[in-house]
């Protein structure tokens, strides 16, 4: 099982604006390439890009369908005052998000 583990709405660390666009194309590309991540899992500022307004819904609802699990660290939507704006995935909590990465076989951290 592999899982992404996405902690902000930008990928890597430098330039924000590049990060956003990175980020976007990443979690388009996911869409398009084999293997998927079997699970996305969104938290800390990462929870954003699963919210009403997010430049990737399409991207992560199309995912979804696609059969990729999203789970989005309750904790940090509430942080953000955010968790009645979700638009794409599942509220969980840390015990379903450490199970998932413990279960893995391989977590990929961005």
């Amino acid at each position: 099982m592999i899982v992404l583990a996405i902690s902000s709405e930008q990928m890597g660390r430098g330039d924000e604006r590049l990060g956003e666009v990175l980020m976007r194309s990443h979690l388009h590309t996911l869409t398009e390439v084999q293997p998927r991540p079997d699970t996305v899992i969104f938290f800390n500022g990462g929870v954003k890009l699963a919210v009403e307004g997010s430049a990737v819904l399409d991207d992560l609802r199309t995912l979804e369908a696609q059969g990729v699990s999203i789970l989005l660290c309750g904790t940090c939507l509430g942080h953000f005052g955010l968790k009645d704006k979700v638009a794409a995935g599942k509220i969980s909590n840390m015990y379903d998000i450490s199970e998932t990465m413990l279960k893995a076989t391989r977590v990929v951290n961005l």
